[in-house]
């Protein structure tokens, strides 16, 4: 099987994908990182296999988070493909979370928010009721040998490079959260090197800003545990205290994992609130 040149100019010199690619395995396209990306095996139907071709590009970041892609008709014009199949392509992105459509604007690339968990388990409120984002600040950060847990998790070879931070969030100067997080030093080399002071209270920006990491998706996992005298340390409670064990596990839009994080707050502060339509 012969590889086939990759000669999309109009998608910009950064990110080139292959026309052939819904026909062959063996083409590849490049994206900004110069990493390759091989095409989608070609056994496929052929609409699966166009959004894997577009999940690509938007990994790649040729479409960043808030910006509309091509339309149906010219994406069909691009890949030579039936408008129906661009649809029903351009419909599982969007059930996969990794574009949204407004009624006569377009098709976006979704950016994934999430503001609403920071309230969903635990009460981060002001002295007068109100919802505060709660301060953050980085005690440790560290460049350390993934210990097995963390390599699995990340999907990274063993005892790999990893950023290991502890962080404790706050609201009022009382600390609510105390936090373990880890990401794979290949990815986030950059963010080893800013000064802690220039971080602000919500990382996930800073991963897009300084290391062009968005997180698109994450999964959580709730537990319950007696704290240790670390944690219960850093959260000015006594040991032994019950506490809520979050485990969040945070994709980018290729689907590998970016970040884990565990965070521990009181069960005294815990709830659970999610709206059911």
């Amino acid at each position: 099987m012969r590889n086939y040149p990759c000669s999309l100019p109009e998608l910009g010199k950064h990110h080139r994908v292959c026309p052939d690619s819904l026909r062959t395995t063996s083409c590849k396209h490049i994206d900004e990182f110069g990493e390759t990306m091989h095409a989608t095996d070609d056994r496929l139907p052929r609409y699966q296999r166009l959004r894997d071709e577009l999940a690509a590009l938007i990994a790649a970041r040729h479409w960043l988070p808030g910006e509309a892609i091509p339309t149906e008709q010219a994406l069909a014009k691009r890949y030579d493909v039936a408008i129906g199949t661009v649809r029903k392509a351009v419909d599982l992105l969007v059930a996969d979370g990794m574009l949204e459509r407004f009624q006569g604007r377009g098709t976006f690339v979704r950016r994934a928010s999430f503001d609403s968990s920071l309230f969903r388990f635990f009460r981060f409120q002001g002295r007068h009721g109100e919802r505060r984002i709660p301060e953050s600040r980085i005690l440790r950060r560290e460049v350390v040998e993934a210990p097995s847990a963390v390599a699995a998790a990340l999907q990274i070879p063993a005892r790999a490079s990893v950023i290991e931070m502890t962080r404790v969030r706050l609201i009022d100067g009382a600390p609510m959260l105390a936090e373990e997080i880890w990401l794979p030093y290949d990815r986030f080399a950059a963010f080893a090197r800013l000064e802690l002071a220039s971080i602000g209270d919500l990382l996930y920006p800073v991963y897009e800003a300084h290391c062009n990491q968005i997180v698109a998706s994450a999964t959580e996992t709730l537990t319950v545990e007696a704290i240790g005298p670390v944690h219960a340390r850093l959260l000015r409670i006594e040991p032994g205290t019950p506490a809520v064990v979050i485990e969040r596990l945070a994709y980018g839009y290729d689907r590998r994992p970016l970040e884990w994080r565990r965070s521990r707050g009181p069960a005294s502060e815990f709830i659970y609130q999610a709206e059911i339509r």
